[in-house]
Protein backbone atom coordinates (compact mmCIF):
# COMPACT_ATOMS: atom_id res chain seq x y z
CA UNK A 1 0.00 0.00 0.00
CA UNK A 2 1.53 3.29 -0.87
CA UNK A 3 2.23 5.92 1.75
CA UNK A 4 -0.23 8.62 2.36
CA UNK A 5 1.38 12.30 1.43
CA UNK A 6 1.80 13.98 4.57
CA UNK A 7 1.44 17.71 5.07
CA UNK A 8 4.49 18.96 7.12
CA UNK A 9 4.11 21.50 10.10
CA UNK A 10 7.27 22.66 12.52
CA UNK A 11 6.03 24.67 15.37
CA UNK A 12 8.78 26.87 16.56
CA UNK A 13 8.59 27.44 20.63
CA UNK A 14 11.52 28.88 23.04
CA UNK A 15 11.72 29.21 26.51
CA UNK A 16 8.77 31.69 28.39
CA UNK A 17 6.43 30.62 25.48
CA UNK A 18 2.73 30.91 25.52
CA UNK A 19 1.66 27.21 26.42
CA UNK A 20 -2.14 28.18 24.97
CA UNK A 21 -0.45 29.27 21.69
CA UNK A 22 1.16 25.82 20.91
CA UNK A 23 -2.09 23.53 22.09
CA UNK A 24 -4.14 25.04 19.45
CA UNK A 25 -2.16 24.97 16.45
CA UNK A 26 -1.18 21.19 17.44
CA UNK A 27 -4.22 20.58 18.50
CA UNK A 28 -6.61 21.96 15.79
CA UNK A 29 -4.08 19.41 12.90
CA UNK A 30 -4.59 16.75 15.41
CA UNK A 31 -8.10 17.03 15.51
CA UNK A 32 -8.43 17.50 11.85
CA UNK A 33 -6.53 13.76 11.10
CA UNK A 34 -8.69 12.11 13.80
CA UNK A 35 -11.15 13.49 11.45
CA UNK A 36 -9.38 11.77 8.65
CA UNK A 37 -7.81 14.94 6.85
CA UNK A 38 -6.50 14.13 3.57
CA UNK A 39 -3.08 14.66 3.52
CA UNK A 40 -3.15 13.86 7.27
CA UNK A 41 -0.72 16.50 8.98
CA UNK A 42 2.28 15.92 10.43
CA UNK A 43 3.61 18.09 13.75
CA UNK A 44 6.78 18.68 14.93
CA UNK A 45 7.64 20.66 17.90
CA UNK A 46 10.90 21.84 17.12
CA UNK A 47 12.91 24.23 19.75
CA UNK A 48 16.76 25.40 20.09
CA UNK A 49 19.23 22.81 20.42
CA UNK A 50 16.07 19.88 21.04
CA UNK A 51 15.90 21.38 24.77
CA UNK A 52 12.46 21.31 26.36
CA UNK A 53 11.34 25.13 26.88
CA UNK A 54 9.52 26.42 30.01
CA UNK A 55 6.69 27.59 29.46
CA UNK A 56 5.13 31.38 30.69
CA UNK A 57 2.82 29.22 33.27
CA UNK A 58 5.97 27.27 34.58
CA UNK A 59 4.91 24.15 32.81
CA UNK A 60 8.45 22.14 30.93
CA UNK A 61 7.29 20.90 27.36
CA UNK A 62 9.20 18.69 25.77
CA UNK A 63 10.56 19.10 22.12
CA UNK A 64 10.77 16.45 19.31
CA UNK A 65 13.95 18.15 17.57
CA UNK A 66 16.34 20.37 17.24
CA UNK A 67 15.41 23.37 15.38
CA UNK A 68 19.13 23.44 13.83
CA UNK A 69 18.77 20.43 12.52
CA UNK A 70 15.31 20.38 11.01
CA UNK A 71 15.36 20.13 7.59
CA UNK A 72 12.73 19.81 4.75
CA UNK A 73 9.80 19.57 3.64
CA UNK A 74 8.25 22.18 5.49
CA UNK A 75 4.63 22.60 4.23
CA UNK A 76 3.84 25.12 7.34
CA UNK A 77 6.61 26.81 9.73
CA UNK A 78 4.86 28.01 12.56
CA UNK A 79 5.99 30.72 15.23
CA UNK A 80 4.58 30.88 18.43
CA UNK A 81 4.68 33.86 20.77
CA UNK A 82 4.79 34.09 24.79
CA UNK A 83 6.63 36.45 26.93
CA UNK A 84 10.23 35.36 25.72
CA UNK A 85 9.09 36.63 21.88
CA UNK A 86 11.98 39.14 22.62
CA UNK A 87 14.56 37.20 23.95
CA UNK A 88 14.14 34.87 20.60
CA UNK A 89 14.35 37.63 18.50
CA UNK A 90 17.55 38.81 19.62
CA UNK A 91 19.19 34.92 19.02
CA UNK A 92 20.61 35.43 15.85
CA UNK A 93 21.03 31.83 16.31
CA UNK A 94 17.29 30.86 16.59
CA UNK A 95 16.43 33.95 13.81
CA UNK A 96 18.67 32.36 11.45
CA UNK A 97 17.36 28.99 11.15
CA UNK A 98 13.67 30.37 10.80
CA UNK A 99 14.45 32.24 7.98
CA UNK A 100 16.33 28.89 6.60
CA UNK A 101 13.15 26.84 7.18
CA UNK A 102 10.81 30.22 5.74
CA UNK A 103 13.19 29.40 2.58
CA UNK A 104 12.00 26.30 1.99
CA UNK A 105 8.84 27.44 0.11
CA UNK A 106 6.12 26.02 2.40
CA UNK A 107 3.80 29.03 4.16
CA UNK A 108 4.91 30.70 6.86
CA UNK A 109 3.26 31.95 9.91
CA UNK A 110 2.98 33.09 13.37
CA UNK A 111 1.11 33.29 16.37
CA UNK A 112 1.00 36.56 18.66
CA UNK A 113 4.23 37.75 19.56
CA UNK A 114 6.01 34.95 17.52
CA UNK A 115 5.30 37.93 15.01
CA UNK A 116 8.81 39.31 16.54
CA UNK A 117 10.36 36.33 15.76
CA UNK A 118 9.38 37.07 12.03
CA UNK A 119 9.59 40.64 11.56
CA UNK A 120 13.59 39.77 12.88
CA UNK A 121 14.04 37.60 9.96
CA UNK A 122 13.05 40.37 8.02
CA UNK A 123 10.21 38.40 6.26
CA UNK A 124 7.85 40.28 7.56
CA UNK A 125 9.31 43.83 5.58
CA UNK A 126 7.17 45.53 3.57
CA UNK A 127 3.95 43.14 4.40
CA UNK A 128 0.93 43.89 6.42
CA UNK A 129 1.39 42.09 9.76
CA UNK A 130 -0.72 41.69 13.03
CA UNK A 131 0.37 40.48 16.23
CA UNK A 132 -1.48 41.04 19.69
CA UNK A 133 -2.69 44.17 20.33
CA UNK A 134 -0.74 45.19 23.01
CA UNK A 135 2.25 44.56 21.68
CA UNK A 136 1.49 46.59 18.17
CA UNK A 137 3.19 49.37 18.83
CA UNK A 138 6.50 48.32 20.10
CA UNK A 139 6.24 45.93 16.83
CA UNK A 140 5.75 48.88 15.21
CA UNK A 141 8.77 50.86 16.40
CA UNK A 142 11.23 48.28 16.33
CA UNK A 143 10.76 47.44 12.72
CA UNK A 144 9.41 50.46 11.01
CA UNK A 145 9.55 48.61 7.64
CA UNK A 146 6.47 46.37 8.35
CA UNK A 147 3.05 47.61 7.98
CA UNK A 148 1.71 46.33 11.38
CA UNK A 149 -2.30 46.33 11.85
CA UNK A 150 -3.27 45.79 15.58
CA UNK A 151 -6.97 45.23 14.75
CA UNK A 152 -7.54 42.22 12.54
CA UNK A 153 -7.64 38.12 13.90
CA UNK A 154 -5.11 36.97 11.49
CA UNK A 155 -3.65 38.55 8.55
CA UNK A 156 -2.49 36.75 5.06
CA UNK A 157 -0.16 38.32 2.57
CA UNK A 158 0.90 36.04 0.11
CA UNK A 159 2.18 33.00 1.52
CA UNK A 160 3.26 34.32 5.30
CA UNK A 161 0.61 35.30 7.61
CA UNK A 162 0.27 37.15 11.02
CA UNK A 163 -2.36 36.36 13.94
CA UNK A 164 -3.18 37.81 17.07
CA UNK A 165 -3.37 36.88 20.24
CA UNK A 166 -3.63 33.42 22.04
CA UNK A 167 -6.52 31.91 21.40
CA UNK A 168 -6.16 33.64 17.51
CA UNK A 169 -4.06 30.78 17.11
CA UNK A 170 -7.10 28.56 17.21
CA UNK A 171 -8.73 30.78 14.56
CA UNK A 172 -5.29 31.09 12.20
CA UNK A 173 -4.96 26.95 12.30
CA UNK A 174 -9.08 26.47 11.42
CA UNK A 175 -7.81 28.90 8.45
CA UNK A 176 -5.17 26.69 7.37
CA UNK A 177 -7.35 23.77 8.01
CA UNK A 178 -10.04 25.06 5.59
CA UNK A 179 -7.53 25.94 2.92
CA UNK A 180 -5.67 22.35 3.40
CA UNK A 181 -9.37 20.50 3.49
CA UNK A 182 -11.74 22.12 2.69
CA UNK A 183 -14.81 23.91 4.68
CA UNK A 184 -17.10 20.96 5.54
CA UNK A 185 -14.08 19.48 7.72
CA UNK A 186 -12.86 22.78 8.90
CA UNK A 187 -16.85 23.16 10.23
CA UNK A 188 -17.01 19.90 11.81
CA UNK A 189 -13.21 20.37 13.48
CA UNK A 190 -14.35 23.78 14.98
CA UNK A 191 -18.11 22.13 16.34
CA UNK A 192 -16.02 19.47 17.91
CA UNK A 193 -13.13 21.64 19.49
CA UNK A 194 -16.60 23.82 20.71
CA UNK A 195 -15.21 26.80 19.17
CA UNK A 196 -16.79 29.55 16.32
CA UNK A 197 -17.18 28.13 13.10
CA UNK A 198 -14.81 30.12 12.75
CA UNK A 199 -13.71 34.22 13.28
CA UNK A 200 -13.13 35.97 10.01
CA UNK A 201 -9.76 37.10 9.82
CA UNK A 202 -10.92 40.77 9.72
CA UNK A 203 -12.90 40.69 12.56
CA UNK A 204 -11.49 43.18 15.00
CA UNK A 205 -9.01 41.69 18.12
CA UNK A 206 -11.45 43.26 21.14
CA UNK A 207 -14.47 43.91 21.91
CA UNK A 208 -15.28 47.14 23.68
CA UNK A 209 -17.50 45.13 25.94
CA UNK A 210 -15.08 43.05 27.61
CA UNK A 211 -11.91 45.62 26.50
CA UNK A 212 -10.18 46.92 29.70
CA UNK A 213 -9.65 49.37 31.42
CA UNK A 214 -13.21 51.95 31.52
CA UNK A 215 -11.93 55.68 30.00
CA UNK A 216 -10.43 57.41 32.67
CA UNK A 217 -11.83 60.85 32.07
CA UNK A 218 -15.37 61.03 34.18
CA UNK A 219 -17.10 62.56 31.30
CA UNK A 220 -16.27 60.22 28.28
CA UNK A 221 -16.68 56.96 30.94
CA UNK A 222 -20.40 58.17 31.90
CA UNK A 223 -20.76 58.91 28.20
CA UNK A 224 -19.77 55.04 27.48
CA UNK A 225 -21.94 53.93 29.92
CA UNK A 226 -25.02 55.03 28.84
CA UNK A 227 -24.20 54.23 25.34
CA UNK A 228 -23.76 50.74 26.16
CA UNK A 229 -26.68 50.67 28.48
CA UNK A 230 -29.14 51.90 26.15
CA UNK A 231 -28.48 51.33 22.63
CA UNK A 232 -31.41 51.43 21.62
CA UNK A 233 -32.20 55.28 22.52
CA UNK A 234 -31.07 58.57 21.20
CA UNK A 235 -27.22 58.60 20.88
CA UNK A 236 -26.51 61.38 18.51
CA UNK A 237 -23.34 63.59 19.77
CA UNK A 238 -25.56 66.05 20.79
CA UNK A 239 -27.91 64.11 22.77
CA UNK A 240 -24.59 62.76 24.60
CA UNK A 241 -23.29 66.01 25.32
CA UNK A 242 -26.65 67.26 26.63
CA UNK A 243 -26.28 64.42 29.02
CA UNK A 244 -22.89 64.77 30.29
CA UNK A 245 -23.52 68.59 30.30
CA UNK A 246 -20.89 69.47 27.66
CA UNK A 247 -20.96 71.02 24.37
CA UNK A 248 -20.96 68.41 21.27
CA UNK A 249 -17.56 69.89 19.72
CA UNK A 250 -16.01 69.47 23.69
CA UNK A 251 -17.64 65.55 23.82
CA UNK A 252 -16.08 64.98 20.34
CA UNK A 253 -12.58 66.14 20.92
CA UNK A 254 -12.49 64.05 24.56
CA UNK A 255 -13.41 61.14 22.57
CA UNK A 256 -10.75 61.26 20.11
CA UNK A 257 -8.46 61.97 22.63
CA UNK A 258 -8.97 59.35 25.11
CA UNK A 259 -10.87 57.03 22.90
CA UNK A 260 -9.41 57.71 19.71
CA UNK A 261 -13.03 57.66 17.78
CA UNK A 262 -15.47 60.07 17.24
CA UNK A 263 -18.43 59.13 19.70
CA UNK A 264 -20.67 58.47 16.62
CA UNK A 265 -18.06 55.70 15.27
CA UNK A 266 -18.31 54.30 18.97
CA UNK A 267 -21.63 54.25 18.57
CA UNK A 268 -21.75 52.33 15.55
CA UNK A 269 -18.94 50.07 16.71
CA UNK A 270 -21.10 49.22 19.94
CA UNK A 271 -24.24 48.51 18.56
CA UNK A 272 -22.52 46.51 15.55
CA UNK A 273 -20.55 44.32 18.08
CA UNK A 274 -24.04 44.07 20.60
CA UNK A 275 -26.02 43.04 17.37
CA UNK A 276 -23.20 40.22 16.72
CA UNK A 277 -23.91 38.86 19.97
CA UNK A 278 -27.45 38.73 19.46
CA UNK A 279 -27.21 37.20 16.00
CA UNK A 280 -25.26 34.13 17.59
CA UNK A 281 -27.04 33.95 20.77
CA UNK A 282 -30.73 34.39 20.23
CA UNK A 283 -32.92 33.53 17.56
CA UNK A 284 -34.24 37.05 16.86
CA UNK A 285 -35.17 38.06 13.50
CA UNK A 286 -32.95 40.92 11.89
CA UNK A 287 -35.34 43.27 11.99
CA UNK A 288 -35.63 42.84 15.84
CA UNK A 289 -32.36 42.90 16.45
CA UNK A 290 -31.45 46.16 14.86
CA UNK A 291 -34.22 47.50 16.95
CA UNK A 292 -32.50 46.50 19.89
CA UNK A 293 -29.82 47.57 19.06
CA UNK A 294 -30.83 51.27 17.55
CA UNK A 295 -30.41 50.67 14.06
CA UNK A 296 -33.03 52.47 12.44
CA UNK A 297 -33.64 49.62 10.15
CA UNK A 298 -32.24 46.09 9.17
CA UNK A 299 -30.80 47.48 6.50
CA UNK A 300 -29.30 50.31 8.09
CA UNK A 301 -27.54 47.55 10.66
CA UNK A 302 -26.64 45.44 7.53
CA UNK A 303 -24.72 48.24 6.33
CA UNK A 304 -23.17 49.28 9.62
CA UNK A 305 -22.16 45.25 9.95
CA UNK A 306 -20.55 45.33 6.06
CA UNK A 307 -18.34 48.22 7.47
CA UNK A 308 -16.79 46.48 10.65
CA UNK A 309 -17.24 43.18 9.92
CA UNK A 310 -16.57 42.21 6.30
CA UNK A 311 -19.88 40.23 6.19
CA UNK A 312 -23.41 40.40 6.35
CA UNK A 313 -25.82 39.78 9.43
CA UNK A 314 -27.08 37.00 8.17
CA UNK A 315 -23.52 35.49 6.87
CA UNK A 316 -22.58 36.09 10.24
CA UNK A 317 -25.10 34.04 11.55
CA UNK A 318 -25.02 31.28 9.28
CA UNK A 319 -20.94 31.09 9.85
CA UNK A 320 -21.02 31.00 13.86
CA UNK A 321 -23.77 28.51 13.56
CA UNK A 322 -26.82 30.35 14.96
CA UNK A 323 -29.11 29.44 12.11
CA UNK A 324 -29.50 26.06 14.19
CA UNK A 325 -31.62 28.85 16.34
CA UNK A 326 -35.82 28.76 15.52
CA UNK A 327 -37.17 32.32 15.03
CA UNK A 328 -39.23 33.07 17.94
CA UNK A 329 -43.05 33.63 17.77
CA UNK A 330 -43.77 36.54 15.50
CA UNK A 331 -40.55 37.27 14.20
CA UNK A 332 -39.99 36.30 10.61
CA UNK A 333 -36.96 34.01 9.38
CA UNK A 334 -34.01 36.05 8.16
CA UNK A 335 -33.81 36.29 4.78
CA UNK A 336 -30.65 35.20 3.00
CA UNK A 337 -29.73 38.12 1.39
CA UNK A 338 -29.02 40.01 5.12
CA UNK A 339 -32.23 42.28 4.99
Amino acid sequence: MTKAVRHHVVVVAYDDVELVEVACVTSAFDGANRLSANPPYEVRLVTPEGRPVRCSSGLVLGSQAALERTRGPVDTLLVVGGPGHGAAARNARLVEHVRRLAGLGGRVASVCTGASVLAATGLLDGRRATTHWAYAHDLAERHPAVHVDAAPLYLRDEHVCTSAGVTGALDLALAFVEEDQGPALARTLARMMVTYLQRPGNQAQISMFVDAPAPGHRTVRQAVEHITGHLDGDLTTTALATRTGVSGRHLARLFLDHLGQSPARFVRTARAEAAAQLLVSTPLSLASIARRCGFSSAETMRQVFLEHYGTTPSQHRTVHGSARHTPATGDPVPRRDGR
